[in-house]
């Protein structure tokens, strides 16, 4: 049924948590999967590019090598994985990939924010569900 999986990931455990859905659903249909790790970096936006910002975003993206490599590690059944490191929005990241990729399904874990966090900057599950062309499985 699926053909391309998409899991973006940030090293939550609700991402780790859709990690091992999307790995369930990969061996049962055959599919791929392409995982994303978004760094979000607009924090930096205005600030001069010195020394300190160019290391902030290597960590940043060191950080998410490693979220990726985490998934790597949990792929038992040799499943075809591929990394995508992007930077942005991670919501319109998600759904650019998506759609480059023409998948199938977007396996991803709930924000897990609630109250004034989550009316302020909205989630990012919630906004790729509503936005998405293909299927969303959101795990919490």
């Amino acid at each position: 049924m699926y053909k391309k999986i998409l899991v973006p990931t940030d090293g939550s455990d609700f991402a780790k948590k859709a990690q091992q859905h999307a790995l369930f659903l990969a061996k049962v249909s055959g599919a791929e999967i392409i995982a994303v790790s978004v760094t979000e970096n607009n924090f930096v936006n205005g600030l001069p590019l010195d020394d300190e910002v160019y290391q902030l975003n290597q960590i940043l993206k060191e950080r998410s090598e490693e979220n990726l490599n985490e998934f790597d590690k949990l792929n038992k059944d040799n499943i075809k994985i591929t990394h995508e490191v992007r930077e942005g929005s991670p919501a319109k990241v998600i759904l650019e990939v998506a759609k480059e990729e023409a998948v199938d399904l977007i396996v991803m874990g709930s924000s897990g924010k609630s109250g004034f966090d989550r009316f302020i900057m909205g989630s990012v599950a919630d906004k790729v569900v509503n936005s998405a062309k293909c299927a969303v499985l959101v795990v919490h």
